[in-house]
């Protein structure tokens, strides 16, 4: 057995530890395994690999097997945190900071180890829970609108689990009741609790330990309804998810629990069977889609998307723009050509003025969707927006498809049709001539900062959660 599969510094304190057991000094030992002191000095150190020859030697002349020898647990508590720190010093993160190693020597004090790798585990510790810019985020935001347009917002691992779960429930048609929630919850060895008093910067939480999902007594304002929040915090159980190791890791686990969530609310089978008979009558409608499994427009719209491309063969867009044109949210797999900047990320840009996302706001009645054809240099799009409104403000939800597939939804007889002409700024971003002529130079508006322009986000075991907040709250409800 050869010590490269151990770890080579372990190795050196098991036998330096051996050996003070023996009460022998370097030289004795290297005398009776034909080793010089020096040589010794080294493997124990860590710094030299011996044979397997040297091994079996040394195990014979220390009076132990060569499986305890090569064992990769510390001998002792001092050499376990002797090995960390040696790991420690020589991790890239401490190199980085062109800081010299500090030699840790049989007269170095327990205290002084201890304090050194504090200090150490507390470096790691902050590196681990390192803020993510707004530039970080919108890669990372890119790089996964990317990934799931090339699997047409279809994540069918998901789909199979939620059928399986579903079913298990008792539920057979129509709406997920709370009480077939609730079932779910409790085939994974949890129940539902409704508290006051949770952090403000959770929407839940799970107690792994004493199998308690805390929730909200009411929705949330902008669509979280509780059977939502429920499925969301299960997901995070049944699809594996460890710590986010990343901003990018985070954003993953977070499409996963909600696409299970909408999964779940709105299954496979009984939507596709909706949305397949609606669309042989030419009746597509989120609107009765989303009436039909009480949930909200934009779980209906999004849910859509996941099932277009998949099962209705069509591609498709979905677009949620705040009221001043920003765009939150959005997908496409039909070619409209969304607003980005350098990064490709399209958070935080806004769409034309000529889309229906943006019209939308000016349509007199709202209590329906707003349809629209917008001619655009990649081709004809139809749309469907409903408008809606949060403490944030307005917003409004899109979807559509290319002309061709129009055919298929109610609202396609529509005539209501504009021209975008974006990315070209002459179509809505550049005043015309006259104007700026007459005002250029006159006038000093005072712009409104964007909160996320320039705050990183918040910092934490998960990204803008507050852990104190978190684990007061857990010691508040645990002995109840």
């Amino acid at each position: 057995m050869s010590p490269q599969a151990s770890d080579l510094i372990t190795l050196g304190h098991r036998i330096r530890h051996f050996r003070a057991e023996r009460g022998l000094t370097l030289d004795q030992l290297g005398e009776r395994v034909n080793l010089a002191g020096s040589q010794l000095s080294l493997i124990e150190n860590g710094r030299r690999e011996p044979k397997l020859s040297a091994l079996q030697d040394l195990a014979g002349a220390l009076g132990v097997e060569l499986a305890e020898l090569l064992s990769r647990e510390a001998p002792n508590n001092r050499a376990a945190l002797e090995i960390e720190l040696d790991r420690a010093q020589k991790n890239p993160l401490y190199g980085a900071l062109g800081l010299p190693q500090v030699k840790v020597t049989k007269g170095t004090p327990m205290a002084a180890i201890e304090s050194l790798l504090g200090l150490h585990r507390e470096l790691a510790r902050r590196a681990n829970e390192a803020i993510a810019t707004p530039e970080e985020a919108r890669r990372a935001n890119t790089e996964l609108r990317e990934r799931m347009r090339e699997e047409g917002n279809y994540l069918p691992d998901i789909e199979e689990l939620v059928e399986e779960r579903v079913r298990a429930s008792g539920h057979v048609s129509g709406a997920l009741t709370h009480r077939e929630v609730s079932v779910m919850a409790e085939q994974l060895g949890f129940s539902l609790v409704y508290v006051n008093d949770l952090p403000n910067s959770t929407r839940s939480v799970t107690d792994l330990v004493n199998g308690r999902i805390y929730l909200p007594p009411a929705s949330i304002p902008g669509g979280h309804g509780l059977r939502s929040m429920a499925l969301q915090a299960m997901g995070h159980r049944l699809l594996g998810h460890e710590r986010p190791g990343s901003y990018a890791e985070f954003l993953w686990q977070r499409l996963e629990i909600n696409y299970f969530a909408a999964a779940c609310l709105m299954p496979r089978d009984a939507s596709v069977a909706f949305l397949s008979h609606a669309k042989a009558e030419r009746e597509l409608s989120v609107e009765d889609f989303r009436d039909a499994f009480g949930v909200t427009h934009e779980a209906a719209a999004l849910r859509l998307t996941n099932l277009a491309t998949s099962h209705l063969e069509m591609p498709v867009h979905f677009l949620r723009v705040n009221g001043d044109g920003a765009l939150q949210k959005g997908y496409e797999n039909d070619g409209l050509p969304f607003p980005s900047d350098v990064t490709g990320s399209i958070e935080g840009q806004f769409v034309c003025k000529q889309w229906s996302s943006r019209s939308a706001f000016t349509h007199t009645n709202r209590t329906t969707e707003y349809y629209q054809y917008t001619d655009t240099p990649a081709g004809t799009f139809w749309s469907a927006t409903q408008t809606g409104v949060t403490d944030a403000g307005e917003y409004s939800i899109s979807v559509g498809v290319p002309f061709a597939h129009a055919k298929w939804f109610r609202g396609r007889e529509t005539v209501q049709r504009a021209v975008s002409r974006c990315p070209d700024e002459s179509c809505c971003r550049r005043p015309n001539s006259e104007a700026a002529s007459r005002w250029a130079g006159r006038a000093w508006p005072s712009a409104r900062l964007h909160a996320n322009v320039l705050s990183p986000l918040p910092s934490g075991t998960f990204p803008g959660v507050d852990d104190m907040e978190v684990y007061e709250f857990l010691e508040r409800h645990a002995a109840e």
